[in-house]
């Protein structure tokens, strides 16, 4: 798939305001950090589509991006981000759960994973939650120019091992490296083909 038009649409926390119409949407969510807005950039050939950040917990709402004027590329809170609070993190929650729960347009969510870390607790605990609402979600596991292939390998493979305890049938997954582009025409491809059975 070719990205020839990605533009910002709206920033906002209250689902009933994100863009009406049926366009499917595809939201990425994963722990502060994880790389999110760089994935986004680097997917849609954009420096700075999304806002990156080395400060963890900055994106607080859910925004729009309208993609070749036909699709959504949506941009969530990261979830898990300690120094907020217990109000602040229950309030990003909420925002969150509304979004996946409600949008109706949401055609299927992509979950970043750190490559470099050990399955976390309360990414396993995500995943079981989509799981349990039905949520279609794929895997998108980060910054694998920080591990050399060995290990990277060696990672997913740990990972994919502990999810097996709990999943019948795993989800799929993707490799990804902002820096060097690792995995964009992997999950562009998966978006175009989940596009052609719903435009």
């Amino acid at each position: 798939m070719e990205i020839k038009s990605a533009e910002f649409v709206i920033s906002n926390t209250d689902v009933t305001k994100c863009p009406s119409g049926t366009l499917p949407e595809y939201a990425f969510i994963g722990r502060s950090n994880v790389g999110k807005s760089s994935l986004i950039n680097m997917l849609t050939n954009r420096k700075s589509l999304a806002m990156t950040s080395s400060t963890p917990g900055k994106t607080m709402l859910i925004n729009h991006f309208l993609i070749n004027e036909n699709w959504y590329i949506v941009d969530l809170p990261g979830y898990g981000y300690a120094r907020r609070g217990h109000s602040g993190q229950e309030q990003i929650q909420k925002v969150i759960n509304n979004y996946i729960l409600r949008r109706e347009q949401m055609t299927n969510l992509f979950l970043l994973i750190d490559s470099r870390l050990e399955p976390q607790k309360v990414d396993l605990e995500f995943m079981e939650w989509l799981g349990e609402n039905g949520v279609p979600f794929a895997i998108v596991f980060t910054k694998a120019d920080k591990l050399k292939s060995g290990r990277l390998g060696n990672n997913v493979q740990a990972y994919l091992k502990k999810l097996r305890q709990q999943w019948e049938e795993l989800p799929p997954y993707f490799i990804s490296s902002a820096e060097n582009k690792l995995g964009r025409e992997e999950i562009l491809n998966y978006i175009e083909e989940i596009n052609k059975n719903c435009l």
